[in-house]
């Protein structure tokens, strides 16, 4: 049984990767800005995510650590937020690297969230670890920070994993039942011109790959965590809508989406950058993916 660390488990991501790892046996503690407590067979421990404190002896001889934490890039981009978003993520990077220097037996695997977006707005070719063109803008700059802070932790022993994490579709959360309903309700037509791609990782996949890095003690860096079929935004409201028998969608037109993300406190960004993103260093390294194709990962992420 391998101890097993979650800093900001408490999202969508951090409860998939709990349920995971609970479910093979493992013990699961999630760093949580919450009290602590005991939720089923995963221990909730509080921290702030900026200062050291009693929480760093449960990193003692884990297997691994997994950060996630960071507040929600859903919201709107006013200078409050900008700065949590930004701030959650660096003092959380920090003060995890400096508790790992505290440990006479620390975890040989830091795995660091990072996100997919961190590549240029591309219609015209895709992008991966080695020809792969970064951005520009505030959620460019969030996702170098953070890269750049974690990269600059050095502890002897600890292999450091980044992933550039694409949008994770799964049954119980993120931007599934989003889209599920706009359809339903005869809204699932394109999303602006729908030519954008929409990079995508099942959350079989993103499970199947952490249990990948672990296994192979060779990897480290830097890598893209994406179907290598990303598509375009029209095939994939497409197959939304097909999902739920629904036989036409209205198309929302940029003016339409910045109304609604208004409504929902959100960025048009997050609809409308074209994210084409293939995972190649993964492929290099052997990984085969399991959930390969959207008709796929839209069924098994449910149609509730």
């Amino acid at each position: 049984m391998a101890k097993i660390i979650l800093a900001g488990g408490s999202g969508f991501i951090g409860q998939l990767l709990a349920g995971h790892f609970t479910g093979k046996g493992d013990e699961v503690i999630v760093l949580t800005r919450s009290k602590n407590s005991t939720l089923g067979k995963v221990k909730y421990v509080h921290w702030d995510g900026q200062t050291t404190g009693a929480w760093v002896n449960e990193l003692e001889g884990s297997e691994v650590l997994i950060n996630l934490s960071g507040k929600s890039v859903n919201c709107r981009y006013n200078e409050k937020n900008k700065q949590e978003i930004l701030s959650s993520r660096i003092n959380a990077t920090k003060v995890l690297g400096k508790a790992l220097a505290m440990l006479k037996s620390p975890p040989p695997l830091w795995i660091n969230a990072a996100s997919a977006t961190i590549y240029r707005h591309a219609e015209d070719r895709p992008q991966d670890e080695f020809a792969g063109e970064l951005g520009t803008g505030f959620s460019v700059d969030v996702c170098k920070q953070w890269e750049a802070t974690f990269f600059e932790q050095h502890i002897p022993g600890v292999r450091k994993v980044g992933l550039r994490i694409a949008i994770v579709l799964g049954k119980n959360g993120g931007v599934m039942p989003y889209f599920f309903n706009v359809a339903r309700f005869g809204m699932g037509g394109k999303q602006g011109n729908g030519r954008q791609y929409f990079s995508w990782v099942h959350e079989n996949d993103l499970t199947a790959i952490i249990d990948f890095f672990i296994v192979h003690k060779e990897l480290e860096g830097i890598f893209n965590v994406s179907s290598p079929n990303p598509i375009k935004n029209s095939e994939f409201m497409a197959t939304v809508r097909k999902a739920v028998k629904m036989p036409f969608g209205l198309p929302a037109t940029k003016w339409m989406l910045k109304i609604g993300v208004w409504a929902l406190r959100t960025e048009t960004e997050l609809i409308l950058k074209s994210r084409w993103v293939i995972p190649t260093r993964l492929q290099q390294a052997g990984y085969k993916f399991k959930v390969e194709n959207i008709e796929r990962a839209v069924k098994l992420s449910g149609s509730r």
